[in-house]
């Protein structure tokens, strides 16, 4: 067998790689540096293009002087002024009279200044106009000439005076400069080739930044491009050619404006620049007001370059020139002194050269100090500053390209090592870049050429759903399966061309979400939603509603439910009540919603279906229940339901949604079997009573005093002595202005709604301590009058006060108040509780518990509520004898609240049995019609206690029983004795 050898790898595959980075080397690093060293050779060897000869300076006289034309006078005149090459104006408009004598040979006379509005010649000697011009126009032998005038002279001209009026505006200096025709021709091209170059130099590295700028979106370099533009302005300004916009004529009216405009904006754009570039840096060091007051004052600057005339201006500027040096030079210097940084010193080496240059201006203009002129050459110190400026960019862009490579480095980290797979998709949905943690879900393959589609590791359509809500959304974030049991969430955001985004393995929360969510809204017998969740759904189906819009609602009550429970056994109801759940399930389509809200009471939301059609679903419901008998096991039971359906307005509160429905499903329950539905529309009594609620709020919220308002008392029996005491619960009564009774439960939902609940409780707590005051001596068997107090009441802070002072008001009747606090108001705040109950009793009232039993964490709560007695809420008692359970609670309850120390007190006792069964128990006090329905104060007054009221011959039966001592053995075992004991 021939053994298989590798090929040796051949020495020419590796050449053009090397070729390449051999080239790019070249072109990177060598030529550059060649080109660099041939252009030193330029400057210090080769010979330069134009001719460095120097034109001579002549001897002026000058006189300032408001004569128009020459005269023998005026010649005189000058003829007495001293000599000098130059003449300073010091900012003076006034004509300048010139005399000068040509020199031999000299063909050319330049008046340099660019400051030179207008200029006339004349032969001194013979008063022949020679030339004249100005910014607009020329003749005779005057022309325009680079940044001043030039004097074209005939050969006949040489020797001969020469007298000149010169118009300045501006810190002009007057000079005359001899030329020879070659070196002036010379120095017009040398001229126009700087402006040129600056021009050119200048433009094209601000385009360069400024569309840098746009693509980075870096207002910085926009800045810097801007302050690059003023500064080509200002060296043309200082070299003479600032008349010229890229080679254009500045019209004469535009040049000043433009020229203070310019000084303005580029004193602004130098602040601006400043803050921009060191804007960390200042922060350092801490940049005070003096900073901010220096940028602040190139607003008046600004507005005095628009207002005020040239000679004006200048002396602001020149002063705003001088303390804005101050201010910047010593901030760079706190910056590079803190910072070392190599930004700040390119940008302070530009400034100093800017700065410096434009110093030595304002020092010669102002002052006539020329030996500061010649520090800088225009044209060199502008592209100088800018160079330097520009290297100051360039040491930013490095700056931020290593903290960018840092971050990208430390972000490579965090990706690799991240618990959370990190993805990069492209359009196609193919990945292109994966983190460990995702390899590590979805497989090491998931990068690989046929194993990188997304939608290969996911549930069919998981690609199509993600890219469509990402075009619907910069950022999405959903859930997906893999095509295992596993549940990922992943978060995309689109970017550019590509998906970024990351997947999290959310299996087991997922799941806990679940269960916990169908825990908390599913009930979990029957599988429906619960009566939290059928709740939910109707208040988003009432908020998705329209003004003016309905929606139907149908509660549903089974009628012989309670009877199989009780022959057969709660296991049989609960296989009935899965069964009856499967078919009202069949009957209902989407969107309708099914719920369980009691024990054998549900809710069916009917959104976006019209009354008809939903008269024909609960038609349906009813057959549905009703026309087939359930089977479980051997045993076959026959259940029919009653359905009241309703129709719903848009802004109706979920309770009076399920309360209207739940009075329409009762009316149904009265009525024959085979019919089992009522449907109250619009015009229906319910719609009525509603109506009436909403007229009562709205009296009750106008603030005015409440008429109408009574008190009634329904007794507490004791079922120890029941002759034994005369205890009571004050119930609220009202009548309207016709006299009609108002039903209270309407009463109490329109005070809650205006906000006025505390208002009533206040007037009867009111009412109730005087009736006590005035009516105790009738009252000898009195021990103690309950009172509900209201949980919008307990929550208001001020009534709460009130309640304590009313106490201390009537300190004599306290001892026989008792309040009741509802389970669900103590919940509310457990510690504000507390402390209520404890300066309750503290002034002598008791307090009591009411509705106990109602909710779920009552038995937890107990223990920190010091309460005297505890009202077990009716629900337990008003059908106790039919449910077991209830009984076992109701003794659970006893036993728990005799432990504690409190006293008992059943409610909504209907009947003799269910009073001796409380007896048997172990209740302390039993409060309903058994014994008597509430009663006006005038009729307690008659009475020595409760069971003077009892007309029922059963239960005098029983309380005669007690009363000898023959009441059920063990009925009152282990009680001990407390505060309401009798």
């Amino acid at each position: 067998m021939t053994a298989l050898r590798t090929p040796l790898p051949s020495p020419w595959g590796a050449l053009p790689g090397r070729l390449d980075r051999l080239l790019l080397g070249f072109s990177a690093y060598l030529l550059p540096l060649l080109l660099g060293l041939l252009t030193l050779l330029a400057l210090s060897q080769w010979p330069r293009e134009f001719s460095e000869s120097s034109p001579a300076a002549l001897d002026l006289r000058r006189l300032e002087h408001l004569s128009s034309q020459p005269s023998p006078g005026l010649r005189a005149l000058l003829s007495q002024q001293a000599t000098a090459k130059a003449h300073d104006t010091r900012l003076s408009e006034q004509p300048q009279w010139l005399q000068l004598v040509v020199p031999p040979a000299t063909p050319w006379l330049e008046f340099p200044s660019r400051h030179l509005q207008a200029l006339r010649c004349w032969d001194a000697e013979t008063g022949t106009l020679l030339g004249q011009a100005d910014r607009r126009g020329q003749t005779g032998a005057l022309e325009a000439l680079k940044a001043g005038f030039a004097l074209h002279l005939q050969p006949s001209q040489a020797g001969r005076e020469l007298m000149c009026q010169a118009q300045a505006a501006g810190p002009a200096r007057l000079q005359v400069l001899a030329w020879q025709e070659a070196a002036l021709q010379d120095s017009v091209l040398q001229f126009h080739h700087a402006a040129g170059l600056l021009d050119g130099g200048l433009t094209l590295l601000a385009a360069f930044l400024f569309i840098s700028a746009l693509i980075n979106r870096n207002t910085s370099y926009s800045v810097f491009a801007v302050w690059l533009v003023l500064n080509l302005r200002m060296a043309a300004l200082s070299a003479g050619w600032d008349a010229q916009w890229f080679g254009h004529q500045v019209p004469l009216e535009w040049l000043y404006p433009l020229r203070q405009a310019t000084m303005a904006l580029y004193y602004l754009s130098t602040y601006a620049l400043f803050r921009s570039f060191f804007r960390e840096e200042l922060q350092r060091v801490g940049a005070g007001p003096l900073l901010q007051l220096a940028q602040w004052s190139c607003v008046p600057l600004l507005l005095a370059a628009l207002t005020l005339p040239y000679s004006q201006f200048l002396p602001l500027m020149w002063v705003c020139t001088a303390l804005g040096v101050g201010v910047l030079v010593h901030y760079l210097a706190r910056i590079l002194w803190v910072t070392r940084s190599q930004v700040a010193l390119w940008y302070a080496a530009s400034l100093a050269i800017t700065l410096g240059a434009g110093l030595a201006e304002v020092l010669a203009a102002a002052f006539g100090l020329r030996a500061f002129s010649g520090i800088g050459n225009s044209v060199t110190a502008a592209l100088s500053s800018s160079l330097l400026a520009s290297l100051s960019v360039a040491a930013q862009m490095k700056q931020a390209q290593d903290a960018r490579r840092a971050a990208q480095g430390k972000l490579e980290q965090t990706f690799s090592a991240l618990p959370i797979g990190l993805f990069t998709l492209n359009l196609r949905g193919q990945f292109l870049a994966a983190n460990p943690a995702l390899q590590q879900m979805l497989g090491s393959q998931v990068l690989e050429p046929g194993a990188n589609d997304f939608q290969r590791h996911f549930e069919p359509g998981s690609w199509v759903r993600l890219h469509e809500r990402l075009y619907a959304s910069p950022q999405v974030e959903m859930e997906l399966n893999n095509q295992g049991e596993r549940r990922f969430l992943v978060r995309a955001a689109l970017s550019q061309d590509r998906i970024e985004g990351s997947l999290q393995d959310v299996t087991e929360r997922s799941r806990a979400a679940e269960n916990l969510h169908f825990l908390a809204h599913s009930d979990t017998l029957t599988r429906v939603l619960n009566r939290r969740g059928i709740e939910a759904r109707l208040d988003e189906a009432l908020k998705a509603l329209l003004p003016g819009d309905t929606l139907c609602l149908a509660y549903l009550d089974l009628d012989r439910f309670k009877l199989i429970n009780d022959l057969y056994g709660h296991s049989a109801g609960d296989a009935v009540l899965q069964q009856v759940c499967a078919r009202v399930q069949g009957v209902l389509v989407e969107p309708m919603q099914f719920g369980r809200v009691g024990g054998d009471e549900f809710l069916i939301v009917m959104a976006g279906i019209r009354t008809p059609l939903a008269r024909l679903i609960a038609q349906g419901v009813v057959g549905c229940i009703g026309n087939s008998p359930y089977r479980i096991d051997e045993r076959a039971f026959h259940v029919r339901g009653s359905v009241g359906l309703v129709e719903i307005p848009a802004g109706t509160p979920i309770k009076d949604a399920i309360a209207r429905a739940d009075r329409a499903c009762r009316e149904a329950k009265g009525k024959p079997q085979s019919e089992g539905l009522v449907v109250f529309e619009r015009d229906s009594p319910a719609q009525q009573e509603h109506e009436a609620e909403m007229k009562l709020v709205a009296l009750l919220s106008a603030g005015e005093e409440i008429q109408g308002l009574h008190l009634a008392m329904q007794p507490i029996m004791s079922l120890l002595q029941p002759r034994g005491s005369l205890n009571f619960e004050v119930l609220l009564r009202m009548h309207d202005g016709a006299g009609r009774p108002v039903p209270t439960h309407r009463l109490i939902a329109a005070a809650e709604l205006s906000g006025r609940m505390s208002v009533i409780d206040r007037w009867v707590l009111q009412q109730t301590l005087l009736w006590i005051i005035h009516h105790r001596a009738e009252l000898p068997q009195l021990k103690f009058v309950c009172m509900n107090l209201s949980g919008a009441s307990l929550n208001d802070e001020h009534f709460v006060e009130d309640v304590f002072d009313m106490l201390e008001t009537h300190i004599e009747a306290a001892p026989y108040l008792c309040l009741e606090i509802t389970e669900s108001v103590a919940l509310h705040d457990l510690a504000n509780t507390r402390r209520f109950i404890s300066q309750v009793r503290q002034i002598g009232a008791k307090v009591a518990l009411d509705d106990f039993g109602a909710g779920y964490t009552s038995f937890s709560y107990l223990k920190e509520l010091p309460g005297d007695l505890l009202k077990i809420d009716g629900s337990f008692i008003v059908s106790m004898n039919q449910h077991p359970a209830n009984i076992a609670i109701v003794e659970a309850i006893v036993s728990l609240a005799r432990n504690l120390g409190m006293k008992t007190v059943a409610e909504w006792a209907e009947d003799a049995e269910t009073v001796e069964t409380l007896a048997e128990i172990g209740v302390d006090y039993v409060q309903g019609f058994a014994v008597a329905r509430p009663q006006s104060p005038q009729e307690l007054l008659k009475l020595r206690s409760a069971a003077d009221l009892i007309d029922d011959e059963a239960l005098h039966a029983f309380i005669q029983r007690v009363e000898t001592g023959g009441a059920v053995t063990g009925m009152f075992v282990g009680s001990s004795p407390g505060l309401l004991r009798q």
